[in-house]
């Protein structure tokens, strides 16, 4: 199985679940630095490591397969 069926396949529940906490940290992140506002230091590295994080999770979660689903919907 390629990269591009794993990522079309169906995802188990808890890896779906993992996806959108990885996708909110993005959004988080992604608020964070587009403020129109001076931020400490701080606040703006932290935003960058939830980016990280959130990209991390949502790709590793994406691309676990559910075999079970796959079973049944051939």
């Amino acid at each position: 199985m390629n990269i591009a069926e794993r990522l079309v396949a169906p995802t188990p529940p808890f890896f779906q679940k993992v996806r959108n906490v990885g996708l909110v940290l993005l959004a988080i992140s992604g608020t964070i630095a587009g403020l129109p506002v001076a931020v400490p230091a701080v606040l703006t590295q932290i935003a960058g490591y939830l980016a990280v994080a959130g990209t991390v999770m949502s790709g590793i979660s994406q691309a676990t397969v559910d075999t079970g689903e796959m079973a049944k919907s051939r």
